[in-house]
């Protein structure tokens, strides 16, 4: 199975209320490693940017609003299948409808505050990725515990 990056973002209500800890750990705990982190506060044309998509849906004002409300930290993830083990560890969109044992479904209450974003296909990881660290700074490397987790 090939290796893939995924970004994620643990947004300003995960870094506020105290998660990234937990929320990282719960996906390295997975089997994911860390190829890149970083804090930061996602200013406004990056946040629209990277939501282009929603652009004319009507709640897109207050996203791009609110991932540059606070600090969120921004990192790549890489492994087997790394976008979907990555996806099914963050569970549906509406915590309310994730399921338990995801981080959504644990640790959120409402699609507004849902904690988390990760790329959801290949082609979006790697617009994703380019957007936020742009090329080359994502860092890949072997684990002491890697042949552990990996066949």
């Amino acid at each position: 199975m090939a290796v893939e990056q995924t970004l994620v973002i643990v947004k300003p209500d995960g870094v506020q209320r105290g998660l990234v800890g937990e929320i990282v750990g719960r996906l390295e705990r997975r089997g994911l490693r860390i190829a890149a982190l970083g804090l930061r506060v996602i200013d406004p044309e990056l946040a629209g940017t990277h939501y282009a998509e929603h652009r004319e849906r009507p709640f897109y004002a207050g996203l791009v609003e609110y991932i540059g409300s606070g600090p969120s930290v921004v990192m790549v993830l890489e492994g087997p299948a790394a976008i979907e083990a990555t996806r099914s560890a963050v569970g549906a969109t509406n915590p309310v409808k994730a399921a338990p044992g995801t981080i959504r479904g644990d640790l959120g209450l409402m699609t507004g505050r849902n904690l988390i974003h990760a790329s959801d296909s290949l082609e979006s990881a790697e617009r994703e990725i380019g957007l936020f660290f742009g090329s080359g700074v994502a860092l890949s490397y072997e684990r002491a515990i890697d042949p552990w987790i990996v066949e």
